[in-house]
């Protein structure tokens, strides 16, 4: 029963595989292009999208300027307990 049960799973998973792969292969091209890609440059969606991408930019440079400025703070820190147990 539980052999059946998988034949049946296999033929349903690779049924859905060949209508998905045949549906990306006969979609039409314009339909897999964003607006932004075969618009105009100047829209407002255009200028939108940019400064979309500007602020996910500087979130993420942020973010990486934070976990910087904590490491280099605990290397500091770390450096100064060290010279004060040196000379204790």
């Amino acid at each position: 029963m539980s052999h059946e049960n998988t034949k049946t799973r296999n033929k349903r998973y690779l049924f859905r595989a060949f209508v998905l792969s045949w549906l990306f292969i006969a979609a039409p091209r314009a339909a897999l292009a964003c607006p932004v890609c075969f618009g105009d440059s100047n829209s407002p969606l255009a200028i939108a999208t940019n400064m979309g991408i500007i602020a996910m930019l500087v979130v993420v440079a942020g973010m990486i300027g934070a976990f910087a400025t904590f490491f280099i703070y605990l290397n500091r820190r770390a450096k100064r307990v060290a010279a004060r147990e040196g000379t204790v």
